[in-house]
């Protein structure tokens, strides 16, 4: 049992830097009690962080990737915390959440932290869509990274990454985050609130409107 936790976990960098802000920032937003899903979750660290800092929340991490779920399920087994769940394989550009992964209903909040950087933008779109589909009226899709503002570069740092994901792969880049907000509109999000964050990212808050 130790040798597959120590083999299957993995660490990513980031997770120890932004942590702490981010939860600062969803200590304000989310609800005190319900099931917050994560979109992307990569190797776990962010759930389990935030499932023993949040202990009246239940998470439910996914990810598209085998390994990364491999990951999340052993830090969630190293962990101990009973509000962790069983990562779930979801896809988030697949039409139907529920039908495809297993999501539940009923979810206080959706999460996704540096994805749509490092993915298509028909992820971006998937993740909205999906959002606006499984949310109830008056809950939260919580984003975090960097992003354009009005069509531009915030930082000269952030240019210079978004070069290097365009390098890495041509479908990748830093998104404007005016273009994602009128997307998340259309699926039934309004923005409530942008937060800078360290090294020149963001926090986007957008809530679910009660339907027309």
């Amino acid at each position: 049992m130790l040798t597959w936790l120590m083999e299957a976990r993995l660490y990513a960098p980031a997770t120890q830097r932004n942590r702490e802000p981010i939860l600062a920032v969803l200590r304000r937003v989310l609800p005190p009690t319900g099931a917050v899903l994560e979109i992307a979750s990569g190797t776990g660290e962010h759930a389990v962080w935030l499932a023993a800092q949040l202990p009246g929340l239940v998470f439910q991490p996914s990810d598209p990737q085998p390994a990364q779920r491999a990951s999340s399920a052993a830090w969630i087994a190293a962990s101990g915390l009973d509000n962790l769940r069983a990562p779930l394989a979801l896809d988030a550009t697949t039409a139907d959440w529920e039908a495809s992964a297993g999501i539940p209903g009923g979810l206080a909040a959706i999460l996704c932290i540096n994805m749509i950087h490092i993915a298509p933008w028909s992820a971006a779109l998937g993740l909205v869509r999906g959002a606006g589909a499984t949310l109830a009226a008056g809950s939260v899709l919580y984003l975090y990274g960097p992003y354009q503002r009005g069509g531009r570069h915030t930082a000269a740092s952030n240019e210079a990454f978004d070069r290097s994901l365009r390098a890495q792969n041509p479908k990748w880049g830093v998104r404007d985050l005016e273009t994602l907000a009128a997307a998340a509109d259309a699926s039934g999000f309004a923005l409530e609130e942008v937060v800078e964050m360290p090294a020149n990212n963001l926090s986007v808050i957008l809530r679910r409107r009660a339907a027309a």
